[in-house]
């Protein structure tokens, strides 16, 4: 048997070898003591960390557990497992031996801060958190600990608070780049975007060649508006590390505002290099989306989530694709488990989705709250601090990506057009494309300013909305495709409205007010507006009276439609119709012999899908016709053929039911709960024809069984619509103009007189 002192002159010269990095003699000495003495804890633990650093980690790990049989309470044994385990990502068992070792010492501040890490990873960011607290107090000036709570709280959205600890970190390791970058990102997600794009530029001073850097500075300036010099720094980022998927990834998000193909072939490079990049496939989705490519999209946001499950704001895309796509498969679980997520505060789902599930008002209201604190926060340096302007007319400003051929620009051209110029100064700020329509013409000779401002930044559009003094600034945007809401957050004017573009709250304490009616924002509904509700008579929605007036009409044969029968129609965006609504649609196709449904196409996947769901329930798939996309003037002529628009809930037609009013054709809805579910119940208020609001499905079934299976009735209803068009408030432009302006008056002598926004009651007549 081996004397003690041997065994200990064998261990002294095996960890000697060990911590000169000479790991093969290492392992020979460590066998050598086991060979004398073969439960030894210390020569099984140790040479267990040598195979873990050799590259033999499974059969390292089997020795430092060989060495915790013989002796369970080594816990410096613990710990170097725990660490093997984490690096090899068994994160609950790693977990188990930091837990150990904690017990006993928590004063190990390594262990506390691997802890950290792994909750980290975990995405149990206020454990983690916790453990990195514990490590800071332990040791106050280590940057680590500093760092690695930066990053758990800018996973919670508290970036204000990430930013302090990242300069923390920094004061201490000034040299540390991932840091940098992590501050950087902190600053860009808190809308400073301007510190941010500072940090890159003094950090690429001092690391030139650094490609992180390069691909950060390039997403900043892409946030700033300024896509050239973005692809610049982003081509500068590949040019030195071509296997940077992030770089491409970020030539993706730029691309998807520009060139969708091209958009799509940035994505791919990004998965060639890394395939696991759940951006790069959620970046694809939405890309797949506008391409109109429905079942593709939802493939890939499929990729995305078996990457990353908790990747943001993916599973409600992945809805809403299925949605626009008529895929109905298991549709009603996912959107109960999606709305469960999103009452949990989860950030699985955008506003503008949400509009569209059967979500309250109250739901609405706190998850575009939480939204807008984490995507568009509250600007800590506002632009405008309170000054009082004194003009000779108040100045109002529009914005909006869709000053072109666009449903909000078809409603509110005309009154642009109505403005009263001796009271009121109009600018339109345009970050979107020029489509060179007839539309962008009426609205540029509209307004006494058009200014293009799409090759600006968020924060030059803001400025130069301080800059010109604008009295009001009013969103015609929300949260939908193109919007610069940022701007708002800057807070460039003293007053600021939500109108038109978004049937909901936006959520924002820096959005003023809300321009509604009674019927779409009722009273008792106006606790869940974070805006001050002004109210409007009638209808709120504005209306060209304008707008083409048919001339020659295409018969039901040119448009591919039956010569008799009774055609009902609904000519909104895919997504509003539900497999609730298609049920009573076919329903009422069953009972009207010779009727039709005719529709909007979408694309061939999803008119199969529907044919399908006609044919389940027993409905002719030839009964649904579809019609293809054309000009306004040519899709308001062929409404004119038809009998009756049945409305969709939870998201009403909106322009697309004044426009069926504008022709003639009787609407049909149902009220729904929320803004976006009464707007067709607004128009027709205002257009004198309460009788066609029903308040609950059973009596929108009825009410549309009647009045196809009556020919009087049905005529009756056209003849009493041909009356009320031209006297109804609905499309009395110049009338309504002056009531927002009323509206407008009382913002401005409110503000005039340092009184805060409040509840404007109904203005105008």
């Amino acid at each position: 048997m081996a004397s003690p002192s041997d065994v200990n002159a064998l261990l002294a010269n095996a960890i000697s070898a060990h911590q000169a990095g000479q790991l093969r003699n290492a392992q020979m000495s460590y066998r050598a003591v086991l060979k004398k003495a073969p439960k030894h804890p210390v020569a099984l633990h140790f040479l267990g960390i040598c195979k873990i650093q050799d590259g033999q980690p499974d059969k390292g790990i089997e020795l430092v557990r060989e060495a915790l049989s013989v002796e369970p309470d080594y816990f410096e044994a613990h710990y170097n497992l725990a660490c093997a385990l984490q690096t090899l990502g068994q994160l609950d068992q790693a977990a188990v031996h930091y837990t150990k070792v904690l017990a006993v010492n928590p004063d190990n501040q390594d262990a506390q801060n691997n802890f950290g890490a792994l909750l980290l990873e975990k995405r149990r960011f206020g454990e983690a958190i916790a453990h990195f607290e514990k490590a800071l107090a332990i040791n106050g000036s280590n940057p680590r600990s500093h760092s690695n709570i930066g990053v758990a709280l800018s996973e919670l959205r508290r970036y204000d608070l990430a930013v302090t600890h990242f300069e923390q970190s920094l004061e201490i390791d000034p040299n540390n780049v991932e840091v940098i970058c992590n501050l950087a990102n902190a600053l860009e997600k808190s809308n400073r975007c301007d510190e941010a794009l500072a940090i890159y530029d003094k950090a690429i001073l001092r690391w030139p060649t650094n490609a992180d850097l390069n691909c950060g500075r390039g997403n900043v300036l892409a946030r700033l508006g300024r896509p050239q010099d973005a692809f610049a720094a982003l081509d500068k980022a590949l040019e030195l590390k071509a296997d940077l998927a992030e770089a491409w990834l970020a030539r993706g998000n730029i691309l998807s505002g520009i060139d969708l193909k091209e958009a799509l072939a940035a994505f791919g490079e990004a998965l060639k290099l890394n395939p696991l990049l759940a951006e790069a496939w959620q970046g694809s989705g939405l890309v797949y989306e506008g391409l109109a490519l429905y079942q593709e999209a939802v493939s890939a946001y499929d990729r995305a989530l078996a990457c990353k499950s908790d990747i943001k704001y993916t599973r409600g895309q992945r809805l809403f694709a299925k949605m626009r796509g008529w895929d109905w498969s298991g549709l009603q679980a996912e959107t109960s488990r999606l709305l469960d997520e999103a009452r949990d505060g989860n950030s699985v789902v955008r506003p503008f989705i949400l509009l569209n599930l059967p979500s309250s008002a109250a739901d609405q209201q706190a998850y575009t709250r939480q939204y807008v604190g984490e995507i568009h926060p509250v600007s800590k340096n506002p632009l405008w601090q309170g000054e009082r302007y004194s003009h000779d007319r108040i100045r109002i400003a529009y914005l909006s990506a869709d000053f072109r051929e666009h449903a909000v620009s078809q409603l509110i051209v005309g009154t642009f057009e109505h403005h009263d110029r001796a009271r009121f100064e109009t600018v339109a700020l345009s970050f979107g494309a020029d489509d060179g329509s007839a539309m962008r013409s009426r609205i540029v000779k509209a307004v006494d300013h058009f200014v293009d401002v799409r090759t600006k930044s968020d924060w030059d559009i803001a400025r130069l909305v301080r800059d010109k003094e604008i009295d009001i600034a009013v969103d015609l945007m929300g949260f939908t495709t193109g919007a610069r809401f940022n701007v708002f957050a800057m807070r460039p004017a003293p007053i600021q409205v939500n109108y038109l573009g978004y049937p909901g709250t936006l959520g924002a304490s820096y959005i003023d007010y809300v321009i509604a009616d009674e019927v779409v924002i009722p009273p008792d509904q106006r606790q869940f507006y974070t805006e001050k509700v002004a109210y409007l008579p009638h209808s709120y929605q504005a209306n060209d009276t304008a707008r083409p007036v048919p001339r020659k009409i295409p018969t039901r044969q040119e448009l591919g439609l039956p010569k008799n029968g009774f055609v009902f129609c609904n000519f909104n965006n895919s997504y509003k119709i539900t497999p609730e609504l298609f049920d009573i649609w076919m329903r009422l196709l069953k009972q009207i012999d010779g009727s039709v449904l005719w529709l909007l196409e979408s694309n061939a996947s999803g008119l199969e899908h529907l044919r399908r769901e006609a044919q389940q329930r027993g409905v002719a798939p030839d009964r649904l016709i579809f019609a293809p996309r054309t000009s306004l003037e040519d899709h308001l002529a062929r409404q004119c053929v038809a009998d009756l628009f049945l409305d969709t809930l939870p998201y009403n037609a909106h322009t697309t039911a004044s426009e069926a009013l504008w022709v003639g054709l009787p609407v049909l809805t149902c009220l729904g709960s929320t803004f976006a579910g009464k707007v067709a119940a607004s128009l027709l208020t205002a257009i004198g024809f309460p009788e066609q609001v029903t308040y609950s499905l059973h009596d929108y079934e009825e009410r549309a069984l009647a009045i196809a299976s009556d020919p009087t009735l049905s005529a009756s209803i056209k003849s009493k619509l041909a009356r009320n068009r031209a006297s109804s408030p609905l499309f009395g432009t110049p009338r309504l103009t002056r009531n927002i302006e009323a509206l407008y008056m009382s913002m401005w002598q409110r503000y005039k007189d340092g009184q805060p926004p409040t509840e404007l009651p109904i203005a105008g007549q």
